[in-house]
């Protein structure tokens, strides 16, 4: 069980606390509640911006990463659809250094014209070499605004294209900073070798002077129920041909989410799993097959994935993976294959406990969703899941009318 002690600033920063005595590092986790989904339809990648805009100077610090490396820290940042979080692991005794490059970035970005020029052309390039001009890079371009018509899951979190990048403005960043990152969007998650007391002392005297902003209370459009099946063929250079089957599914919070996700395991978590023994081993129809879950806070995405053989059709290698999907509506599953998924899961689980850096990012996380205490909740949701509840689960996930199928197909085959 992972102990946690909470507190919320005057300035609406909510910190969560674990001590942990076994190392001598600290890990300092920051998330903004910004993501992809925040953004305008018409100006889309400013979260993803965001993340390399924080590196490129604060109001009164010009280089984020100089003081870190000097006190042997080390950070990094990631966005999703969600949430943009920032985190540092430095030794205990340089904690305070910290505090106060994150509560600098937090007052204020230096925002000049020059960081602006060299973020968004990284952005840019990036855009370019992981999305456009590398095989199957334009994937979640393509199946996103295919599943999604209203919501803005619509949109990964590079953007919809690079002239929103290219075209932003200082006037469109310095908008974007102050709707969404504040002291009272934010949740600051500590794990290490430290108490309450003077993690408390440290957040006021470096956060608590930030003046909380105003934040736009969210409202989202809710994605309608997808009535039909719906499919789109491109053409690229690219090896093989492959298959995308994407199902609308649940949000994180409900009651199916952790069944639907032990249905992704069933399927394709490792070489004893349905899809890899029937459709690789057995059958030869794919070099690889993959089935999970997006794992969004909000109704996701169950996605299933497989290269095919050259000398495979795609309506051969649907209907093989239709076939598995059949079974497991159809049949119950055996209480050892449902035993050996929870396990694996438990198992990840805790060792990803192990580590202070994911035990402060999951105590953030699970702050977002609610409170932090119940990261202790979920190993417990997954050993409650039977086996009447994964047939159940499946039946609502995989409905043909519920599916978007993308077919990705290899030039000059």
């Amino acid at each position: 069980m992972i102990e946690v002690e909470k507190f919320c600033l005057e300035n609406g920063l909510r910190v969560v606390v674990h001590n942990d005595m076994s190392t001598p590092i600290v890990s300092f986790n920051l998330l903004y509640d910004v993501g992809s989904k925040d953004e305008n339809p018409n100006k889309t990648g400013f979260a993803h911006l965001f993340e390399h805009l924080m590196f490129g100077g604060s109001v009164n610090i010009p280089v984020f990463d100089e003081p870190l490396e000097r006190t042997g820290g080390e950070n990094n940042a990631f966005t999703n659809n969600d949430f943009t979080n920032y985190y540092i692991t430095i030794p205990k005794e340089n904690l305070e250094t910290a505090f106060w490059l994150e509560s600098d970035r937090m007052l204020s970005l230096a925002f000049s014209k020059k960081s602006l020029d060299v973020q968004r052309n990284v952005v840019i390039e990036e855009f370019n070499q992981r999305y456009l001009n590398q095989p199957y890079g334009d994937v979640w371009l393509l199946l996103r605004p295919l599943a999604y018509r209203v919501h803005p899951y619509q949109w990964p979190t590079i953007g919809k294209e690079p002239d929103h990048i290219r075209n932003a403005t200082l006037t469109d960043v310095k908008e974007f900073f102050f709707k969404h990152y504040a002291p009272n969007n934010a949740i600051l998650s500590i794990a290490g070798p430290v108490t309450t007391k003077e993690i408390f002392e440290l957040s006021t005297k470096w956060f608590g002077g930030i003046e909380s902003r105003p934040i736009i209370k969210r409202n989202l459009p809710k994605e309608p129920t997808q009535t039909e099946p719906r499919s789109l063929e491109v053409e690229r250079d690219v090896p093989f041909d492959s298959i995308y089957k994407v199902y609308h599914m649940c949000n994180r919070k409900n009651d199916d989410f952790q069944a639907t996700d032990l249905i992704s395991d069933i399927l394709s978590n490792g070489k004893s799993s349905r899809l890899y023994q029937k459709l690789v081993r057995e059958s030869n129809l794919f070099s690889d097959i993959n089935a999970y879950i997006t794992g969004d806070i909000e109704d996701g995405l169950f996605v299933i994935t497989g290269r095919i053989y050259n000398n495979v059709s795609f309506k051969t290698a649907e209907s093989a993976i239709n076939e598995e999907i059949e079974l497991i509506k159809s049949k119950s599953i055996k209480e050892y294959e449902l035993e050996k998924v929870k396990n694996k899961f438990e198992s990840n689980f805790k060792f990803g406990e192990a580590n202070p850096l994911d035990k402060a990012m999951n105590l953030a996380f699970y702050e977002l969703q609610g409170d932090a205490n119940d990261v202790n909740l979920e190993i417990e949701g997954y050993r409650k899941v039977t086996s009447d509840k994964v047939k159940e689960v499946a039946k609502k996930i995989f409905r043909t009318e519920n599916c978007s199928t993308l077919y990705y197909k290899a030039k000059n085959k």
